[in-house]
């Protein structure tokens, strides 16, 4: 099958100009960003930067915030395509463009700064084949005319920039997320429009890592996937393993990717407490009488208050 490939306007550089030639990893380019230079914080000012779910950890931790005050504070979701998955990006501040995180000395949180940042000004460009599981990887320049960096007199390879600059750990620990939204959007119609329950289910074992730690841990979990206890340990004492459980996690829900064991009786634990609950329910009906004679007093009241009127 022909590749399909993620399209500029779906990339973190979007509204920004893409050269559309695309160029491999040993591609040499001028580039150097630096305190002093005219153009610096320009880019910070006026921001549109999406979130990958390492992006998230990695400043959630550097804040010592819950995942979940992170979100509200810092981002805003939004539809990769129309009725599909969310995506994240920053929120800028109140009433303006600017990144929360710049300062005139820079970015704040420079050793922690996102995917997006980290790759400017080269775009990655994934693509996946539907018969396959596996993304390569594709670059593109991004050049805008406030930009002084490509007059910087510093020539380097796109795999040395992605290695200076620390990109190279961050696509590798994305990987599982990126392959999650190509296969979803290359899979289009044929994989149906996801329930409101599968959309909430990706956004929190994406981007609410604290609160998928809390799923994977209760009951209801434990009844329905049965995980070996060095399994289970590794994930809960690892945001970066329970990162990645949760990509596995998603391809077995999205896509019936069975890697993970499901306990032989969980389908009739569900049912079994299911039952106990219409029991309980009956129960107490059977304790407060026939519905009419609840209902009928309420509507003697309503009549009484309906004359007084």
């Amino acid at each position: 099958m022909a590749d399909v490939q993620i399209d500029i306007n779906d990339s973190p550089f979007q509204r920004m100009p893409v050269e559309p030639t695309l160029l491999p990893g040993d591609a040499t380019f001028q580039f150097q960003c630096r305190k002093g230079i005219s153009c610096w914080n320009a880019c910070c000012s006026n921001i549109d930067i999406s979130l990958t779910p390492y992006d998230i950890l990695r400043l959630k931790k550097r804040l010592g915030m819950s995942s979940g005050d992170f979100l509200v504070q810092y981002t805003l979701p939004y539809e990769m395509d129309k009725d599909s998955i969310a995506g994240v990006k920053f929120k800028p501040v109140d009433n303006g463009t600017a990144c929360q995180f710049m300062t005139p000395e820079g970015c704040s949180v420079y050793e922690d700064r996102p995917t997006a940042c980290r790759y400017y000004p080269v775009a990655l460009l994934s693509m996946r084949k539907q018969d396959e599981y596996t993304d390569t990887a594709s670059y593109a320049m991004v050049k805008e005319a406030h930009c002084k960096g490509h007059e910087e007199p510093r020539p380097i390879s796109i795999e040395d920039y992605r290695k200076e600059q620390g990109v190279d750990v961050y696509d590798e620990l994305g990987r599982g997320w990126r392959q999650l939204v190509l296969k979803k959007k290359s899979s289009g119609p044929t994989v149906g429009t996801p329930s409101k329950r599968s959309l909430q289910l990706f956004f929190m074992a994406c981007y609410d890592l604290d609160r998928f730690k809390e799923f994977v841990t209760s009951d209801g979990f434990n009844d329905a996937y049965e995980l070996a206890d060095e399994e289970l340990q590794k994930i809960q004492g690892d945001e970066v393993e329970l990162m990645q459980f949760a990509f596995r996690f998603l391809r077995q829900v999205m896509f019936d990717e069975q890697t993970i064991p499901m306990r032989a009786d969980a389908l009739e634990r569900r049912l079994a407490r299911k039952q106990e609950r219409e029991t309980q329910m009956a129960e107490i009906v059977q304790k407060l009488g026939p519905l009419d004679d609840i209902v009928k007093p309420a509507a003697e009241v309503e009549d009484k208050y309906r004359c007084a009127d």
